[in-house]
């Protein structure tokens, strides 16, 4: 009886290739044999289903024969797993001259976590113990969002000790060169897995990938480098931000430990409403309010706008709903030079008492 692929990757028939991808590196991963808790046979039955249908020609026709995809070589063009397998542990490699298709997938991603891979480098080729990034809501009123502000904001993070400035040993003390890696940071390891032997570096677990060691740790930040306090940040807003847009300040998040470099601030911006002012990207809209005479023989009335209270000229004959357009009095534009429009929406007010005189008048215009 055919496999059902889809089934053994988890997926949907009508699952996208980078969907396949992803559950093919999530399952390799969990069922690696030379991990603890692995599973040969079910590593072997994904990279199968992964054979099939990470390809699409293959999977094309395993989707139009199903049960009779088997028998026409389907998987690999005939490859024989077994023959990779002995290969592999061999330390013949594995991969070479076979018909083996990843579709273009880092095997570092799967074999990293066992490996000693993954994480940021640092100079020459040291592991950076990277701190966190630090996310924040930022509150603005609809006019600094408008012409930008300078706005401050206190965190409670990590930041580089004050009292051995972030060198990890209490001042006045030796820092010598570390005895596990040579000053290298790093230590090499070789890793026999099923596909051959291979040779991998890692962060030295003694001085964390610093190369050095304090004889004398120091006792604010117990040799760590780093130490929680609250600090004060300046962000400059640009003009013409939006609700909703994330400033990233690099390097201002949390500090690494141990030598490493400081993550990212992302500052998220939450733009208070204006009842004055509707933004429509970088056009502003202002609804006026105007009596049916002042729209009937015209008026100078005053309105709100960006910039401040300015007189406008209603002519005589003004609709309802008629739209004035004031070029270059709404938002400044975020990455160019210029501001959009300001648009005066009319709206004419109908009284809904009139007194006899009033009344008696608009029946003689009327007439």
């Amino acid at each position: 009886m055919s496999k059902d692929y889809y089934k053994v990757l988890g997926v949907d028939k009508i699952a996208s290739t980078d969907e396949i991808k992803a559950a093919f590196r999530k399952l390799a991963h969990q069922h690696h044999p030379d991990k603890e808790g692995g599973n040969e046979a079910k590593f072997k039955e994904i990279n199968e289903a992964y054979q099939v249908l990470g390809n699409a020609d293959k999977r094309q026709k395993y989707d139009q024969y199903g049960s009779t995809f088997d028998q026409m070589g389907g998987f690999g063009g005939g490859m024989n797993w077994e023959d990779f397998m002995q290969k592999a542990r061999s330390g013949g490699g594995g991969f070479s001259n076979m018909n083996f298709d990843f579709g273009g997938l880092d095997l570092g991603d799967i074999f990293g976590d066992f490996m000693g891979g993954g994480g940021r480098g640092g100079r020459g080729g040291r592991q950076q113990n990277y701190g966190e990034d630090i996310q924040v809501d930022l509150s603005l009123e609809f006019k600094e969002a408008v012409f930008g502000v300078k706005k401050e904001i206190t965190l409670y993070k990590t930041v580089k000790c004050g009292h051995c400035h972030g060198n990890m040993a209490e001042p006045g003390t030796r820092i010598t060169i570390c005895a596990t890696c040579g000053g290298q940071g790093r230590v090499t390891r070789v890793q026999r897995t099923f596909i051959g032997s291979f040779q991998s570096a890692a962060t030295c677990p003694d001085c964390h990938g610093e190369g050095k060691k304090a004889d004398k740790p120091c006792v604010d930040c117990h040799g760590q480098g780093v130490v929680k306090q609250k600090e004060t940040i300046s962000v400059e807003v640009p003009a013409g931000v939006e609700n909703g847009t994330t400033l990233k300040m690099d390097s201002r998040g949390n500090a690494g430990a141990y030598g490493g470099g400081a993550g990212d601030l992302f500052v998220q911006l939450r733009v208070k409403e204006d009842r004055r002012f509707e933004r429509e990207g970088n056009d502003v809209y202002v609804n006026k309010k105007i009596s049916f005479v002042e729209a009937a023989i015209g008026a100078k009335i005053e309105v709100d706008t960006l910039d401040g209270v300015i007189e406008l000229n209603v002519p005589d004959g003004t609709q309802p709903g008629t739209k004035f357009r004031l070029r270059g009095k709404g938002v400044p534009y975020l990455r160019s030079s210029g501001r959009g429009d300001l648009y005066v929406v009319v709206e004419v007010e109908v009284p809904k008492r009139l007194s006899r005189r009033q009344r008696k008048l608009l029946e003689d215009f009327n007439e």
